[in-house]
């Protein structure tokens, strides 16, 4: 099997993440593929090579094509591939229709589904997405969901002295963009409830000034570390005690299997993604958006509970294990790159 993977993406961002874990898996089961992606994140780039996967930058600049579409024609031309996998919208704009029948469209978002005129096959990160995705005039037989893994390796706990964080301290750890759609803030101010309990919040963004002087008023200097964007992510998971992930607009939402696959307890709110894919009250603790009290509370019961938090850590490693570990994922790609490379081979 030949994959040309086609990612504009950003320096940071889950569906970055997404497509290197993706790439990463299907190199170790033996693919081989051709990333054609931005220059923006040296150390992604840096991975894919040292996978042996070939990798071209481009611009993808909307408004002088000309470039990113060569570069895109010659990385399919050296590889020849079985299929072109377009992950998120700006890469499906790229798509030319000569190569329709092998071209297949990621959704990791409801995107519109013109952005992706060009491509036969269409897949979601969730089963929602692929409802919306058939509801906007797909076939169904031509769309599928194809969910990521966690890709969380055993890793020592970081070092709370390095975060000024007390040993015993109880730690509340949140891995999300600083943007308004992460709610954040909400979780600032239920620290501020939560006497003693410190806040690592692990993510850069627009609102890091905002973030940063609403915990300052909310007198939280002492325990909230703003961390940055980190590639420690299971170092920080294994020395947390609780995952936060309060986001108001997630269409998926990675950290919640990787909480579930590092073992940690969970307490989400209900955005799309997480309340499609959690078991409240069993795999997690499904709290409404935008409620600081729920959140609050929420937290409170992981923390002074200690049946509440066995049983979430409990059932959420078996949700991991029956459909997010990296061979499910291998498996199902698989499934769908034959089933595309098929149906292309027959003129169909």
């Amino acid at each position: 099997m030949r994959v040309l993977h086609v990612m504009a993406g950003a320096k940071e961002g889950g569906a970055e993440t997404m497509m290197l874990d993706g790439a990463l898996a299907l190199a170790e089961a033996g693919v081989e593929q051709h990333v054609v992606t931005r220059a923006d994140a040296p150390d992604r780039l840096d991975a894919l090579r040292a996978a042996g996967v070939a990798v071209t930058t481009a611009r993808f600049d909307k408004f002088w094509r000309g470039e990113t579409s060569a570069k895109i024609k010659a990385a399919h031309d050296a590889l020849q591939p079985d299929v072109i996998h377009y992950w998120m919208g700006r890469a499906g704009e790229f798509a030319p229709r000569r190569w329709r029948a092998k071209s297949l469209g990621w959704y990791g978002g409801y995107y519109k589904l013109s952005r992706f005129r060009n491509c036969a096959w269409h897949v979601g990160v969730t089963s929602d997405i692929a409802r919306f995705i058939i509801e906007q005039g797909a076939p169904a037989d031509r769309v599928g969901v194809l969910q990521t893994y966690a890709n969380i390796e055993a890793a020592p706990p970081v070092s709370r002295e390095s975060l000024s964080t007390p040993d015993d301290a109880p730690v509340v750890l949140a891995l999300a963009r600083l943007h308004w759609k992460k709610g954040i803030d909400t979780l600032i101010d239920a620290l501020a409830d939560l006497p003693g309990v410190y806040g690592w919040i692990a993510g850069a963004g627009p609102l890091e000034a905002e973030l940063k002087a609403r915990a300052s008023a909310a007198g939280l200097d002492g325990r909230i570390r703003f961390l940055g964007w980190r590639t420690d992510r299971s170092a920080l998971l294994a020395a947390c005690d609780v995952v936060a992930f309060p986001s108001r607009y997630e269409p998926f939402g990675t950290v919640t299997v990787e909480a579930w696959a590092a073992g940690k307890p969970l307490v989400v709110a209900n955005a799309a993604g997480p309340a499609a894919t959690v078991t409240p009250d069993q795999d997690a603790l499904l709290v409404a958006r935008d409620d600081v009290r729920a959140l609050r509370d929420a937290i409170r019961r992981v923390l002074e509970d200690a049946e509440t938090a066995h049983r979430l850590v409990e059932n959420g490693r078996r949700a991991y294990e029956s459909g997010y570990t990296r061979q499910a994922f291998v498996r199902s790609a698989m499934a769908l790159y034959d089933k595309i490379k098929v149906a292309a081979a027959a003129g169909h």
